[in-house]
């Protein structure tokens, strides 16, 4: 179909490119302990680029029985209102090779599925406590193509498996959250270290205690650690560069983090979903350093937001089936380099809490993403604190807030944990982070 698009798009535009996908989802879900969903969807569709007069426009379709020249005409047509772009299609060249399809994944059915969400709520089961699961099966097919000759196509599998547990006692509303997600199906070992994530933060949480207050130390955890990253994954975008709003912009080449820190993204690390050995633009996947030892090394790109930046994609072309392509992260991973390695830990902090004499652990915060978060300014309200004294975990607190600059707290990162994990398509250890801001609600 890329193919008969491609044909029907030449002699008719300057230049075309287009993406194909069929994606299968398989999802059960389990709530209050019971299985309440299950079933498998499908869908497939087409995306078109153009290039007419130095414009570019869009179309896209999900018919089963797509008609190639009505899907030219109506990118052309959006093309003739279009925005005036530079754009250089990427040519034919060797994809690198990178495991992206598992077939116990693949051949995993529903009642394994299910199977798989009825343990996990029989392991996490619990007096006064509501059990929710959900596990999500996926596969995909893609295939990208343009005018200039450039080929790709790929199968890909992906899973996620995530369990929270829900506990009302009186006003007190605690809620615990874990996640597994990767390329092939998760190992006993996996599940078990799910269960016990949930069960060690469940057992943390059980005591309440006042909130300590002032500048101090805090540890992030990777779920805790959204507030503080996002900030940096907006910046060292090539589209918020280009609008001026970065304040990364003109900064490559200087120390502006602690010299433990780097930051690549990765699209050819086995075993995660994200992966791939083409980005949604034919350009091939390699891996990009973004902060190299605190200096900023580059910003991602795909190909319009390069052209206009006079330089090259970095392969962080990302689109659907309607829209036009844009800039996306594929497996983000937040390293220190100071010997610490990854792999679950048997308890929270990832190491890090020995040396505290009195401050926070952070697993999770309210209200992230909102406001203006590219400014690195942040203040949450608490959803999953603990209160740490002379290296110990004393309980969760509640009603309770933090607040600071991650910009300026990456400067000064207290140490790295040992915890290092995936979250989604991010991977960092545990920060523990000198005079943030914390007070009492």
């Amino acid at each position: 179909m890329i193919d008969r698009v491609l044909d029907a798009a030449r002699g008719k535009v300057d230049g075309a490119d287009a993406l194909w996908r069929r994606e299968e989802q398989t999802a059960v879900s389990f709530e209050s302990g019971r299985l309440k969903t299950a079933g498998i969807s499908e869908e497939a569709g087409i995306n078109l680029r153009v290039l007419a007069g130095g414009r570019m426009g869009v179309a896209g379709t999900t018919a089963a029985k797509p008609e190639p020249a009505e899907l030219v005409g109506r990118a052309r047509a959006s093309a003739e209102l279009g925005e005036v772009v530079e754009l250089a299609f990427p040519g034919a060249s060797k994809l690198p090779p990178i495991p992206t399809f598992f077939d116990r994944t693949a051949n995993a059915s529903l009642d394994d599925l299910i199977r798989m969400g009825r343990l996990l709520v029989e392991r996490l089961a619990r007096p006064d406590c509501q059990i929710n699961v959900a596990v999500q099966r996926e596969v995909a097919d893609t295939a990208v193509g343009n005018t200039a000759g450039a080929r790709g196509e790929y199968r890909a599998t992906g899973i996620a498996v995530s369990a929270d547990i829900t506990r009302i006692a009186g006003d007190d509303v605690l809620m615990v959250y874990d996640q597994y997600v990767g390329g092939d199906m998760p190992s006993d070992a996996d599940l078990e270290a799910l269960v016990r994530s949930v069960e060690t933060r469940l057992t943390a949480a059980l005591k309440i205690v006042a909130p300590p207050d002032g500048a101090l130390p805090v540890v992030f955890t990777p779920a805790g650690l959204a507030a503080v990253v996002l900030p940096l994954e907006q910046a060292l975008s090539g589209k918020t560069v280009l609008q001026g709003s970065s304040p990364l912009a003109g900064k490559i080449g200087e120390t502006l983090f602690d010299e433990r820190l780097s930051i690549v993204d990765d699209p050819l690390t086995p075993g995660r979903p994200s992966s791939r050995p083409v980005d949604d633009e034919c350009v091939p996947s390699r891996c990009t350093g973004l902060v190299e030892r605190g200096v900023v090394e580059r910003f991602v790109y795909d190909l319009e937001t390069a052209g206009r930046a006079k330089t090259q994609s970095t392969g962080n072309g990302r689109r659907g089936v309607f829209g036009k392509p844009h800039i996306g992260y594929t497996n983000i991973l937040f390293r220190g380099n100071d010997g610490a390695h990854g792999g679950h830990t048997a308890g929270l902090g990832g190491g890090l809490l020995g040396d505290i004499d009195d401050g926070l652990l952070v697993d999770d915060l309210i209200g992230v993403g909102q406001g203006n978060v590219i400014s690195g300014a942040f203040s949450h309200p608490v959803g999953l604190a603990y209160r740490v004294q002379r290296g110990e975990i004393t309980g969760r607190v509640k009603d309770a807030a933090v607040a600071g600059n991650a910009y300026d707290l990456l400067k000064r990162i207290g140490g790295f944990g040992n915890d290092g994990r995936w979250l989604g398509a991010r991977y960092s250890p545990s920060l523990l982070l000198e005079g943030v801001s914390v007070a009492r609600r």
